[in-house]
This record gives structure tokens, C-alpha cells and sequence, in this order.
């Protein structure tokens, strides 16, 4: 396979907006499918996320006969921002990033060819998953990477969590950061690349790209965030949540993951009827489709596998 050059946009790729019922603009990229076309696939990054990041992978799938299309989250990235500056990422309620997401998977599967994907990656996977519990999507199948179902922190009741998330958003403006972004403002924390990949080349695109496009550029969460974030978790831990999606889902996750839970995405692929897990060990950080070749390699390869069995294309 020809070397891909992760820090373009391939020629054959087209970024345009793509505008929600309420008129908000959301940065999108798309790749034209092969003839005929193996299937689609309709891909979310994560929290602070963009898909220049992902570049790499959605051209992988584009070669494999995919029409791939992914998108930003509304309030980060390109599409804007919903806070009180340029860099901590706010959002009023998970419900609204839902229903974006659900209006494109109409529109967008209207104009594509079928069998139609879902794919998302870390608060992206969550959304995606929300997205099934609540009904407002129908793909053939759905693949997560590293998703937070749960987030990496103290073994407390998510409920006392919750709780104490509430708290902080009445004794301070929801909007705030919820935590240090670096003692210099705009500078990425020290030691923040041991989250994320071994693999020192594919972590260093994203400073490449956010230098190349600085509305890319995002920091902490806020404590709305925080916040919004545990009440949607709990909507998914909620009894019979995740046991009513009926289509297959693959995760793939690691038990070295230091910011999203793996023991919530172990627990998730059991509750669903049709959830395979693929597991990664202290081998892979939490960008796994970003890690070292051997581990992103395994991943593409099940994922290529997974959908070939799950969701066939067809004719």
C-alpha cells in the first residue's frame, strides 16, 4: 500500500460545512467510494478532538472501498465554540451533540450507499453509543474506539461523582475549565503524549496540524462538561440501556487506558446482545487507531474483519 501522508488532506478528499436544523456550521470531510462501493462509513472523533487526527485511518477505509465521512463535534475543532473563550470546551447538554449526530446519519445515509457505519472514538463513541440507546440512529453495525462509557478516575459512585460535578457548577460559572491545561496558557501539558500513543510521529500530527490550523486548538473541558458528561453515563448505565441495541457493535479498547474506563467498555460488551470486544494491553495508550504499527494494525485488521462478517457488501 502506498505510504499515506498523514499531514494532508488527500486530493480526493472534499471539506465543506454541513449545517444542523438549528443553522450551527459543522466542519465535514468526505471521500468518494469506490465503484461499486464496499459500504459507508460516518466517523466521530473525541473530546478536543479533530479529524485531521484521523486522516491515516479514514483514507485506510477509503482504499478499502468505503465512502468514509467524518465531522466535527459542534463547539470544537472548526465548528465553533460554545464557551466564554477560544479553548475549554462547553457544551449546554450531551442531548445536543445527539441530535446533531442524528440529523447527518439521516441525511447522510440518504446520499450514501449502504451498509451503512458508525464509527466513533472516545467522547465520540460515547455519543455514538447514546445515539443507539436512544434510538436515533440505525446502522448495520458500529465500531468504537476506546470509547468513554465510563471516565478514568476515582472508583467512586458515579452517582456521587455526578454529584459532585453539580455542585461545581453552581459555585462557579459552568463554563470554566475544569482543570489545568499547562502553566503556560496554549501550551500542551507535559508528559501528555503518555496518554496517548507510543507511537512519537503520529502524536506530534496533531501539534503539526493545530500549528497549521489554530482553530483546531483546544483545551480542558468545562465543568458543564464535567458534568453533562456523568448524567449521560448514567443514562447508558441505566438497567436495560445498552441491552435494547440490537446491531453489532465492536469495541476496542486497552486496560492501559488513563483517561476513559476500560472496565466500563469490558462491562459494555457484555450488556450488549451483539457487543464484541477487542482487547490491548499496556502495548497501547488511548488513541489505539494513532498507536505504534503493531498495535493500530491489529486494530484496522479486526475492524476490517468485523465489519466483513457483520456487515457484508452488498451484492
Amino acid at each position: 500500500m502506498t505510504v499515506i501522508d498523514r499531514r494532508a488532506i488527500p486530493d480526493h478528499a472534499r471539506e465543506t460545512t454541513w449545517s444542523a436544523p438549528d443553522g450551527h456550521a459543522l466542519r465535514r470531510i468526505d471521500w468518494p467510494g469506490a465503484q461499486p462501493a464496499r459500504g459507508s462509513i460516518l466517523f466521530f472523533p473525541g473530546r478536543g478532538d479533530f479529524y485531521e487526527k484521523y486522516l491515516e485511518t479514514l483514507e485506510e477505509w477509503h482504499r478499502a472501498g468505503w465512502r468514509v465521512t467524518a465531522a466535527d463535534w459542534r463547539g470544537q475543532a472548526g465548528s465553533g465554540r460554545l464557551g466564554d473563550d477560544d479553548v475549554t470546551g462547553h457544551i449546554e447538554d450531551f442531548d445536543d451533540w445527539v441530535a446533531d449526530l442524528a440529523a447527518l446519519w439521516s441525511e447522510w445515509k440518504n446520499a450514501t450507499p449502504g451498509p451503512h457505519i458508525l464509527a466513533g472514538h472516545s467522547m465520540g463513541g460515547h455519543l455514538v453509543m447514546r445515539a443507539l440507546v436512544d434510538g436515533r440512529v440505525d446502522p448495520a453495525a458500529v465500531v468504537l474506539s476506546a470509547p468513554m462509557l465510563g471516565m478514568s478516575g476515582p472508583p467512586l459512585p458515579l452517582a456521587l461523582l455526578h454529584g459532585v460535578a453539580k455542585v461545581m457548577t453552581r459555585i462557579g460559572k459552568p463554563t470554566r475549565p475544569a482543570w489545568k491545561w499547562s502553566e503556560k496558557p496554549g501550551e500542551v501539558p507535559a508528559r501528555r503524549r503518555e496518554l496517548l500513543s507510543h507511537h512519537a510521529e503520529r502524536y506530534a500530527d496533531e501539534a503539526w496540524w493545530r500549528e497549521k490550523r489554530p482553530e483546531l486548538v483546544m483545551g480542558p473541558g468545562s465543568w458543564g462538561w464535567v458534568e453533562r458528561a456523568y448524567a449521560s453515563t448514567r443514562a447508558l448505565e441505566a438497567k436495560g440501556a445498552m441491552e435494547r441495541v440490537d446491531m453489532p457493535v465492536l469495541i476496542v479498547s486497552t486496560s492501559n487506558d488513563k483517561l476513559v474506563s476500560h472496565e466500563a467498555a469490558v462491562r459494555a460488551s457484555e450488556r450488549l446482545p451483539r457487543g464484541e470486544l477487542v482487547e490491548f494491553g499496556p502495548e497501547a495508550h488511548h488513541e489505539i487507531l494513532r498507536e505504534v504499527d503493531a498495535v493500530r494494525d491489529r486494530a484496522m485488521a479486526a475492524i476490517a474483519e468485523f465489519l466483513d462478517r457483520v456487515a457484508p457488501a452488498n451484492g
